[in-house]
């Protein structure tokens, strides 16, 4: 993480709620909150409007009851002149957008007597209803993002610096009671919940006063605050004021009562020496303290976010969603993006009327982290509802030289092959962050911090966004106008169609990444996070995710904290682990096997709980004993071979192996030097487990061998075996009418590869032409424009009352309609009812015959 110039919008880088039983409803999202959140009673007396405007259901975003893809585009009002707010909407809408969002600065509406400006009566820029009219005029839709907290490079993450000036008890504390080291607050202190509300209680107003109704656009949604606990994670800085530390120190109390003495060495020494202990921690409960703080700033974050959307209700906000913008992409990968989730899933997992939406910034896609964005969407869906759609709430768009320095270069594919993943995989709301750069105005009183301004970039701002700060198109522009076409050809398709899966599911552990907040100088902290980092989630090297995704499986994800797991839900769990997880997930997979389940775990078998005390409940069910680990330290070469349904497979170097003993079932690789075993194949109950515990690499046929063994196979498969980075998806519409979502994230290799699905020639066996880094969305048995297309392996550009336009991927593309059809200087043949359409043109239309 360094400090700022980086993605584009921070100064610093990087029990679940009630309430599923209403959302079940599909109730508005407005009328839900008050039935299922007891502590958001407060605002169910608020005026509501008559029926909730934007809603969302079976994942579905509604606007009007329509099901809707929107497209945003980021523009900062108060980083233009209002001259020329008109000139950057029209390059909005010309690329494509039909939703413009901003973020709104506290920091810029307050003038320096401490009152508070929106309508632009101390500067034509501040009025920000006149801005929001202006989108509306336009046709936009509108996502205000009015903080408190804002990032986005402004000067104190956009929190006046009066505030945190005149109530010097909200700032935070960290280890050792040492003052933090970045600007956050703590959110709960009285005297910053005051000054938020005041500043909710001028701006929301303004805000609610532009609700959408009656076919006219407006904001359709309010993000709470922004990357709440963001801050305290880039700086291993927990917020332990006096405030917050004596709130944390009841809730060790009533979480623990009687046993905390047995967790903690201090429970019964006087207050100030808890406190103390819990600011300068001892190595033998370091790491209990780390889990605990981050447990109990969940529960924090969410009363927090609560308290913003009790606010915003009383001030006029209904019938919309509120979001709440998730943290944790980081130098172009996104395995600790889940700390963001873990962080924050309490504030909106399964309470009605809050989507979440992600902060995505990974640069180019590439076989390198393609399986980071795949996963990072998978685990955001893994804490939802079974109504709460995906989203994004910062997309990166631009051309990644954040710092204007001319050593980054994001590709023209790279937005294109992140925004057509993500529609894969269901997202319904994508936020291109930044699309105009601007200029940071300067502050109304000299402050003598240097230029005066309130940001940190200098005068300009935004110098990657496709639209640069003097409103030219920048380099980026085209090719993104050029993705927001596709999009927008399909879009009401889109909106309808949920992804494909083939019945294996990626197991998320929220707790594995209480990692945030780590006690400094402890051995004991330190191996759990060496233990977890390398394999959480991914499993070691990525091997897990990147063969399932490479091998042709449709996965999806569970949290394995929201309960029980149910083997007709999840016939097959893929688990990338460290040597710790809680005693109860270790008891609920030897259930959840026994019961039926088959289990596919990378990494380590659990040996530990999450306070590192020795915990081998799921060793002693599977019958595995020994459990000691070598490693290729000292030149010592580590390797392994395979046995039983793994022989044949060459002898590989690893990193690592956890190597055991097993009583039953049969071992499927061995470490050289010992002899030992480090995969395994056993039975447990009616189910099954193949456990894999050393750093194996990405062999397709090794995983696809483990895969068969539990009784599962891929869905999809291609002939490009050769070429990493191809891949296949689908997704499907309630008439049973599909898209088959093609990607070659290889860099300049060409495929053209035929397709099968369960060992059916998809496209009557044509091949596919993917160009090096590219997609496609390929029509199979759809109804759309009139036309009933059993398949294609062009792309569709535009939809007509009777008529269906094409992009070929190649020199020649195969259309098939149901029933007749036209299309000039096509080869056409008919059979059975169905016409075959061979054109050899680059652009074409297909029309009913």
């Amino acid at each position: 993480m360094t400090h700022h110039l980086s993605p584009g919008r921070r100064t610093v880088l990087g029990g679940l709620a009630a309430g599923a039983a209403a959302a079940a409803g599909g109730l508005p999202v407005a009328t839900a909150a008050a039935a299922a959140e007891p502590r958001a009673a407060a605002s169910s007396a608020a005026p509501r409007r008559a029926g909730a405007v934007v809603t969302y259901r079976d994942k579905q975003l509604l606007v009007d009851g329509r099901p809707t893809i929107v497209l945003a585009g980021e523009i900062h009002y108060f980083r233009l002149k209002r001259g020329d707010w008109q000139s950057r909407l029209d390059l909005a809408k010309a690329a494509g957008l039909n939703t413009i969002a901003t973020y709104i600065p506290w920091m810029w509406h307050e003038l320096p007597d401490g009152s508070l400006d929106v309508t632009g009566h101390s500067r034509p820029e501040r009025d920000l209803g006149a801005f929001l009219d202006l989108c509306v005029a336009n046709g936009f839709h509108v996502i205000a993002r009015p903080g408190p907290f804002t990032m986005a490079e402004l000067k104190g993450e956009g929190i006046p610096a009066r505030v945190r000036r005149e109530h010097p008890e909200i700032n935070t504390k960290g280890w050792n009671g040492d003052p933090g080291t970045a600007q956050q607050v703590d959110y709960l202190a009285p005297a910053f919940l005051k000054e938020a509300r005041r500043w909710y209680d001028t701006v929301v107003p303004v805000i609610a006063k532009r609700l959408p109704g009656h076919g006219r656009p407006g904001v359709i949604g309010v993000q709470l605050d922004n990357e709440v606990g963001m801050l305290a994670w880039v700086s291993n800085g927990p917020d332990l004021t006096d405030h917050t530390a004596k709130d944390f120190d009841a809730w060790l109390r009533h979480t623990y009562g009687d046993r905390l003495a047995d967790r903690y060495p201090f429970a019964g020494a006087a207050l100030p020496a808890r406190l103390a202990a819990v600011r300068a921690p001892k190595d033998g409960y370091a790491a209990a303290l780390m889990h605990d703080l981050g447990v109990f700033f969940r529960g924090r974050h969410a009363e927090y976010i609560r308290t913003l959307r009790g606010w915003a209700e009383e001030n006029g906000i209904t019938g919309i969603p509120f979001a709440v913008n998730i943290h944790g992409t980081g130098g172009g990968h996104g395995a600790s993006f889940p700390i963001g989730i873990s962080q924050l899933m309490e504030s909106y997992a399964g309470v009605p009327g809050m989507i979440s939406g992600s902060d995505m910034y990974l640069n180019d896609l590439t076989v390198n982290n393609v399986t980071d964005l795949y996963v990072m969407n998978a685990f955001m869906d893994a804490v939802h509802d079974r109504h709460q759609p995906l989203a994004s709430l910062e997309f990166d768009a631009g051309s990644g030289d954040y710092g204007e320095d001319k050593d980054a270069q994001i590709g023209p594919s790279g937005l294109d092959l992140k925004t057509r993943l993500c529609l894969a995989q269901g997202h319904r709301l994508l936020n291109y962050y930044l699309f105009a750069g601007g200029f940071n105005p300067k502050l109304d009183k000299p402050v003598g911090d240097g230029n005066d301004r309130i940001g940190i970039t200098g005068e300009r701002h935004g110098f990657a966004a496709p639209v640069t700060p003097e409103g030219t198109k920048g380099i980026t522009y085209d090719s993104t106008r050029s993705t927001l076409a596709a999009v927008n050809a399909l879009a009401p398709v889109l909106a309808t169609m949920r992804p494909q899966t083939d019945g294996v599911s990626l197991g998320f552990v929220p707790d594995h990444y209480l990692t945030e907040y780590r006690p400094p100088g402890s051995d004991t902290v330190q191996r759990v996070l060496s233990d977890l980092e390398p394999a959480r989630g991914f499993g070691p090297r990525g091997s897990l995710t990147r063969a399932l995704l490479f091998g042709g499986v449709r996965y999806d994800s569970v949290d394995l904290q929201a309960g029980d797991l149910d083997p007709r839900r999840v016939p097959v769990l893929a688990l990338a682990s460290g040597e710790h997880l809680d005693a109860k997930l270790q008891q609920r997979l030897v259930t959840y096997v026994r019961s039926g389940g088959r289990l596919l775990l990378s990494g380590r078998l659990p040996v530990k709980d999450m306070a590192d005390g020795a915990c081998t409940v799921l060793a002693d069910a599977l019958g595995l004993s020994g459990g000691r680990t070598l490693t290729d330290a000292d030149r010592f070469w580590l390797s392994v071979t395979g046995h039983g349904w793994a022989a044949g497979r060459p002898e590989v170097r690893v990193p690592n192996a956890q190597l055991w003993r097993a009583d039953r079932g049969s071992t499927v690789l061995r470490e050289v030097s010992t002899g030992e075993g480090c995969a395994f194949d056993v039975p447990l109950g009616r189910g099954s487990a193949v456990v894999v515990t050393t750093a194996y690499p990405c062999d397709l046929v090794f995983w696809g061998a483990a895969l068969k063994a539990l009784g599962a196979a891929p869905g999809l498969a291609h002939s490009a075996v050769t070429a990493p980075g191809v891949f296949f998806l689908t997704t499907r519409n309630a008439d049973g009418g599909r898209l088959l979502h093609a990607f070659n994230t290889t860099s300049g290799y060409a495929q053209s590869v035929t397709v099968s699905e369960r060992g059916k020639a998809l496209f009557g066996g044509a091949a596919l032409h993917l160009a090096g880094r590219s997609a496609a969305m390929l029509p199979l048995d759809l109804k759309v424009g009139g036309l009933h297309l059993a398949h294609a392996t062009a792309e569709i550009t535009r939809v007509g009352g009777s008529a269906v336009s094409f992009r070929a991927l190649g020199d020649e593309a195969v259309v098939a309609v149901e029933g007749r059809a036209v299309c000039e200087g096509a080869k056409v043949t008919s059979e059975g009812g169905r016409t075959l359409l061979r054109v050899r043109r680059r652009e074409f239309t297909v029309r009913r015959g």
